[in-house]
Parts: C-alpha cells; structure tokens; sequence
C-alpha cells in the first residue's frame, strides 16, 4: 500500500485533534474529488513499519482523539488488508482512541456483496467507530455538512450499528 500524506494534529476530519492517513488508490473516481492524484495506487509514498510505528506514537499524547482513514479509498481490498494490522494495534495498545474512516463504499455494499467486500472486512468494520460512507457527489456538496462533503454521505456510529443490525447516524455525544 502507498499512501498520499500523514497529518499530525488535524482538525478537519472527525472530532477532536486527529492522525490522518490518506491511502492512496481509488476505483470510484469520483466527480469533483478533492485528491484525485490519490486514485493511483503507487501514489506517494510506500507504506512501511517504520510509517505505522510513526503513527503509533501521533496518537499517544492524551490530547490526540485517534485516527482518521482518508484516500484515495481505505475500503479498497488490498488497503483493507494493509490497514488491519494498524487498526489492530491501536485497539490494543491505545484503547481510548477512535477510528474514523471515510469510504465511498457504503456500509451496505461493505457488509453485502460489493468489489470491496474481502476476507478482512468484517474486522475492519468491528475495528471502526464511526464510517463516513457514500461517494462524494458534487450536485449533492454541501460545505455546511459536519465532517461531510455531500449531502448523500452518512456518519456511521459503526459499533451501535453492528450491535442493533440497523444503520445508526453518529452524533456529536459532547
């Protein structure tokens, strides 16, 4: 796996100050993409143990609220499988720390029969506290949505959905 940036101390991109990792390679292509150089899955920079120990120690301080999962496409298969040994990791040696990730898969294509759905999905998703799901779609963009871009995107309360079987919208519980 590549990956376009890592971002320390983000704000932009779920709440609180945040790691961003933006994976490269994307099948959605999507109109109006605000990185579209991230489609190409040798975009940036290889992805490495060194770069997974680099954000190990980002979320340490108590004022990081965890990481997000931004692209290019975290939900591609050969992304999923790069990302579960981080999402792991963080799970057990930083307990306290949200997972975010934004998908243009939505859940409903993660958990059915999708080009995304692999082997690792389903622990992906179990890893996962809130998915920002759907394509982006320019007729639908809205710049006043919190942490969204269009109108037809969802912030998923994954471990509430998981748990009653039914889509839950996460909501700010400050």
């Amino acid at each position: 796996m590549h990956f376009g940036s890592l971002k320390k101390c983000d704000i932009a991109n779920g709440t609180g100050i945040r790691t961003v990792l933006f994976v490269s390679g994307c099948t959605h292509h999507c109109k109006g993409c605000f990185q579209p150089q991230t489609w190409d899955f040798a975009y940036g920079e290889e992805y490495t143990q060194e770069t997974e120990d680099e954000i190990i120690e980002s979320l340490k301080p108590a004022y990081v609220h965890g990481l997000t999962l931004l692209g290019g496409e975290p939900m591609e298969p050969e992304n999923q499988r790069a990302l579960l040994p981080l999402l792991r990791r963080i799970r057990a040696e930083l307990p306290g720390k949200s997972i975010w990730a934004y998908s243009g898969y939505t859940y409903e294509e993660l958990c059915g029969e999708s080009r995304a759905r692999c082997e690792v999905t389903q622990e992906i998703l179990s890893l996962l506290d809130v998915l920002v799901d759907g394509e982006f779609v320019e007729e639908k963009r809205n710049l006043s949505l919190q942490f969204r871009g269009s109108e037809n995107q969802r912030l998923i309360d994954v471990p509430l959905t998981r748990k009653t079987g039914e889509i839950h919208w996460w909501t700010d519980k400050k």
